[in-house]
């Protein structure tokens, strides 16, 4: 989850890295350093504090000559922030730099050998062994690249864990780089090369990308790109990024997370622009589940913000399709004894990076049962996509806030676009092209809510940013975005925020239910606007009942309610304190309004509050550790 950058080329270094550093401090805010190789050897400076802290104090820094270096951004793991436990790291000769990305879990028995062949350790961190290890393998045969490049690979060889690493060392005008279960890319130039953790990083100066492979060693100079994996030379191909730095910058407002939730109605467009041909979807992908759906199931594997997203799309499928989902946490699945039956199961990894490790975990245990395996993940070329048998891109664009919102979304319409897909052969066509109606309007929809709620929003946000409790409350395919809702809360504005079933606060959770703890309940319930699936109709009915019988529950126990309803719904207003008003839609796609309404409700919360909206304490972007 920490951030690295490397370059080689004819430019000064140090700019260079401290701006790419910048652009991808998302990924770990606790301390940064730089390294550059001089002259003089390798330069160094790190200390704790967010990357602008650092730059301010290492201007004297600034007039170093140095055309190579790396830097890192730190996201703790093991040893709390400090100047000390900043990278790069040296070895005890200060020839031999690293920056680290991963846990290293065998680096106790590896600190104890090398403590007794007299190495000295400075940190607290795991990553402090490998410049050591690397120093202590070097054969001394007066072939700097060669030595440092089997050096690498030897000591790569006795790690056990996750590693994304960049290699400096004195006397060297390059970099070595290598990875395994943590991304790592290289930016191609024009006689310069860049290292990264994320593409973001790079985008300032090139949208040429090569992405390692897992296991790949690459060797990276000024004028050439060499890797190999397992002792032998590969070929990786070049990629073209087709976002843009200005998709990756803030664009006048004032925090990523606002931009992104602004951007929410159009990584919807691009999303259904990518498949939708007229009036058939066109997602290009064999399920596994064509044809003869019975005895036939999808397994979805997630973890956060994509886990609700994907508890929303088992019920879009299962209502849509009429094929039953299971869903995982994808940290639970891979310690379980969970059972998979290869020949009738359909593996969805959702991801939004595609470089989640413990999703990327559970994606290679489904692969080990035999089965079908998709990905569903918002980057090109990620991890997620070379392990999985087929790859649905979301169209959401560069997401910098680490509390995601717009690929949130973008998950969703994957969703309804599977389900409706998977539907053709049970809905009658004038239905399926109602829902296909519909889902094309989500765009205007997710607007009209920034358009038209954003003040009754922020007045509401400024009254939730006075408690320090708070509950989220919805039921059926509202369940997960009430969670999420809670999710995006507790995140950015450190209000302990938690998500329920309506049904459920009363099997325990009523106990904790005070004028001091306020509630949001999700009540929306529009039918389908022609009633041609009648038992939706329904149900939907049914549900908005026993919403507001909930509500009368909560209510008389002296609990603050907050409904999100639609716009036209007279009955909720008499039980609640307050309406947070949304457009009417069908009823399976009321997650959209309500999505954006409660990231919106989340980011004001946290603005009154005064809190690091991009950068919340204790978290990083993409959770590429276990």
């Amino acid at each position: 989850m920490c951030g690295i950058v490397g370059y080689v080329g004819e430019r000064d270094a140090l700019p260079i890295i401290l701006q790419s550093l910048k652009r991808i401090e998302y990924r770990g805010y606790d301390s940064a350093g730089i390294a550059c190789i001089t002259n003089n050897g390798i330069e160094v400076y790190k200390d704790k504090g967010k990357v602008d802290d650092v730059i301010e104090k290492i201007n004297y820094l600034k007039s170093i000559s140095s055309n190579t270096g790396m830097g890192h951004c730190r996201w703790a793991t093991h040893g709390a922030p400090s100047k000390t436990n900043a990278h790069p790291h040296l070895d005890g000769e200060g020839g031999i730099a690293v920056v680290h990305n991963g846990i290293i879990e065998n680096f106790q028995s590896l600190k104890e050998e090398l403590l007794s062949l007299g190495c000295t350790f400075v940190s607290e961190t795991d990553t402090e062994v490998i410049p050591h290890l690397i120093n202590h393998c070097l054969k001394n045969s007066g072939d700097v690249e060669w030595e440092l490049k089997e050096a690498v690979k030897e000591t790569l060889s006795r790690l056990i864990g996750s590693y994304a690493i960049i290699v400096a060392a004195k006397g060297f005008d390059g970099l070595v780089a290598a990875r395994k279960e943590s991304p790592l890319i290289i930016g191609v130039g024009d006689r310069e090369n860049f290292i990264a953790s994320d593409v973001p990083a790079v985008l300032e100066q090139t949208n040429r990308v090569i992405y390692l492979d897992e296991g790949d060693l690459a060797v990276v100079k000024n004028d050439s790109v060499y890797i190999e994996n397992g002792g032998a030379e590969v070929k990786r191909a070049e990629r073209l990024i087709p976002w843009t730095i200005e998709d990756a910058e803030k664009g006048g407002y004032e925090h990523f997370m606002l931009k992104e939730i602004h951007e929410e109605p159009k990584a919807i467009t691009d999303t259904l622009r990518g498949y939708l041909a007229g009036d058939e979807i066109t997602l290009g992908i064999d399920l596994g589940i064509e044809g003869d759906t019975k005895g036939k199931s999808i397994l979805m594997l997630a973890c956060g913000t994509s886990y609700y997203a994907a508890l929303c799309g088992k019920h879009i499928i299962e209502n849509l399709a009429k094929v039953p989902v299971q869903l995982e946490f994808a940290s639970e699945f891979n310690y379980s004894d969970f059972v998979l039956d290869g020949a009738n199961v359909t593996v969805m990894a959702i991801t939004q990076s595609g470089e989640t490790a413990d999703t990327l975990m559970a994606l290679k245990k489904a692969k080990r049962y035999g089965c079908k395996t998709v990905a569903i993940t918002n980057v090109v070329g990620s991890s997620a996509t070379r392990i999985a048998d087929e790859t649905i891109y979301t169209g959401a664009g560069p997401e910098i806030g680490v509390a995601a919102t717009k690929s949130f979304v973008a998950q969703l319409v994957i969703f309804y676009l599977l389900g409706l897909q998977k539907s053709l052969a049970k809905l009658p066509e004038a239905a399926f092209l109602e829902y296909l109606e519909e889902l094309r309007r989500m765009p205007q929809i997710a607007q009209l809510v920034l358009d038209e709620a954003n003040g009754n929003i922020q007045k509401q946000a400024r009254y939730l940013s006075k408690y320090e409790h708070a509950f989220f409350v919805g039921r059926g395919v509202n369940l997960p975005i009430a969670l999420e809702g809670a999710l995006k809360l507790k995140e950015i504005s450190y209000i302990h925020a938690e998500g329920y079933a309506a049904g459920e606060l009363k099997h325990g959770p009523f106990a904790l239910l005070t004028e001091d703890t306020p509630v949001v309940a999700i009540v929306t319930h529009q039918p389908f606007k022609k009633s041609l699936i009648k038992s939706a109709t329904q149900a939907s009915q049914n549900v908005y009942e026993k919403m507001l019988g909930n509500v009368k529950e909560i209510k008389a126990r002296g609990a603050p309610v907050i409904a999100i309803a639609e716009e036209g719904d007279e009955e909720v207003e008499k039980y609640v304190d307050a309406v947070v008003r949304v457009p009417r839609t069908s009823a399976i796609f009321s997650p959209i309004p309500n999505t954006v309404a409660l990231h919106l409700l989340a980011y004001w919360a946290a603005k009154e509050r005064g809190c690091e909206i991009d950068k919340p304490r204790n978290l990083a972007k993409s959770v590429t550790v276990e």
